[in-house]
């Protein structure tokens, strides 16, 4: 609900298109997303038909929930790439690479094969999904200024760290290139 009392669905249409304050987030390099967002956490789990999760997902969408959050260790991968064919461009696409793939070129292996499982070219926002085990972020920011001088992200950040880490992380030559977390 919002302040008003309404609730975020109810100018109904494509929300993330109608500009209302509060609904969306700008980036720094200039994307503006919905501040909605789906989460996939818990698809592809067999735990309902897979029809109907992809349904609820093109429901979001034509909602105005554009942002869609998955991650390579969540199984949903495949799915989503299934449910945003032929609209690529209407989605802010975050996936997110795990602690286990920073050594050598391994966030540009898991990159390359998020992007297959999800039929696309590159993604929106792609995170370091826990800081577990890293004690030295050089290594991470390099892998992903990599990726985005490549065209295979537009933005990187991380998920799940507190100030400590993100003090640490912002210590680092272009660790202030970090979007989010």
């Amino acid at each position: 609900m919002t302040s008003s009392g309404a609730s975020p669905l109810d100018a109904g249409g494509d929300a993330a298109a109608s500009g209302a304050a509060g609904r969306s987030v700008k980036f720094r390099e200039g994307a503006v997303v919905s501040a909605l967002g789906q989460g996939s956490a818990g698809l592809a789990k067999r735990r309902h038909p897979q029809a109907e999760e992809e349904q609820a997902l093109r429901t979001g969408i034509s909602l105005g929930m554009t942002l869609i959050d998955t991650a390579e260790s969540y199984g949903s991968e495949g799915l989503i790439g299934r449910v945003i064919a032929g609209q690529r461009d209407r989605v802010f696409l975050v996936s997110k690479v795990s602690a286990y793939h920073v050594a050598g070129n391994g966030i540009a292996r898991a990159c390359e094969a998020s992007l297959t499982r999800l039929s696309t070219d590159y993604l929106d926002l792609y995170l370091l999904h826990w800081p577990n085990g890293i004690t030295n972020f050089a290594g991470v920011v390099t892998g992903f200024e990599n990726l985005r001088a490549a065209g295979k992200i537009r933005a990187w950040g991380v998920s799940n760290f507190n100030v400590s880490r993100l003090e640490q992380l912002f210590h680092v030559p272009q660790g202030d290139r970090c979007a989010t977390n």
